[in-house]
């Protein structure tokens, strides 16, 4: 936050003392990650204030839950059994809409911060999230591809749950840190920030978040976007050009 925005900050804070209801005010180190070749990954800090009405810190304790997610996909989905020894597509399921990525930062279990109901109102939890499925499958088919997309994205780091990644200090001042793996898909992201207490959510605040390719990454990306079909060539070419180099240098030896 630079010098300005911190005096605003201030000039801001007796008018908000004295609303009604708990607020938050959150800002995020970094509103934008560039992916570059050399990227293995980063941290987004998330961190603010708590404001209380008339400036009163309550005496039970709150939580903060930060929620990062995006962007936002329709995505098929295939099961593969084994038929007569051969490996084949058996069933799938179409999603009309699931994040690419979606992390939660909590200073523990999310089931010990609200219940199911709330959990799945504000989409608390990997467990709560709402994949919108688009295809017609019946009941248990239809939980088991659910299950079988959050697991996939899962082991692939893409869904995750970090504990122990929020600290409150003195129930006004909190940050949250959630780690971005380094294969995370470039778009456009939100960090929902939650405060909660006694398993209800009090506020809520959303800031957002865009994830970029640069340099040469950037120069790759947007030809396979716009330009399939050069791209496409481009790729055979230099496919052939590397193999025909291979092939020459391991007759030498």
């Amino acid at each position: 936050m630079n010098r300005l925005g911190i005096l605003l900050f201030l000039a801001l804070v007796p008018m908000l003392m004295g609303q009604a209801r708990p607020r938050l005010v959150p800002a995020v180190d970094q509103e934008q990650i560039e992916i570059i070749y050399s990227f293995t990954g980063a941290e987004l800090m998330v961190y603010g204030a708590i404001l209380y009405p008339n400036g009163r810190v309550p005496d039970e304790p709150v939580d903060i839950v930060v929620v990062l997610k995006g962007p936002e996909q329709s995505i098929l989905v295939r099961e593969k059994q084994q038929r007569m020894g051969i490996w084949m597509n058996v069933a799938q399921a179409r999603f009309r809409s699931a994040p690419a990525f979606y992390a939660l930062a909590s200073a523990r279990p999310i089931d010990e911060i609200v219940d199911e109901r709330t959990a799945a109102i504000y989409e608390l939890g990997i467990d709560s999230l709402q994949l919108s499925p688009a295809s017609a499958n019946p009941p248990e088919e239809a939980q088991r591809f659910d299950e079988g997309l959050v697991d996939l994205r899962g082991r692939g780091g893409l869904y995750v749950e970090q504990l122990d990644a929020v600290e409150v200090t003195e129930g006004v001042l909190y940050n949250a840190r959630i780690d971005i793996p380094a294969r995370v898909p470039v778009g456009e992201y939100t960090a929902e920030t939650f405060l909660i207490q006694n398993g209800r959510v009090l506020a809520g605040e959303v800031r957002d978040i865009r994830i970029t390719k640069s340099g040469f990454e950037r120069f790759v990306a947007t030809a396979a976007a716009e330009h399939g079909f050069l791209y496409g060539l481009a790729a055979v070419l230099v496919s052939l050009l590397l193999g025909w180099l291979a092939g020459i240098l391991f007759r030498r030896i």
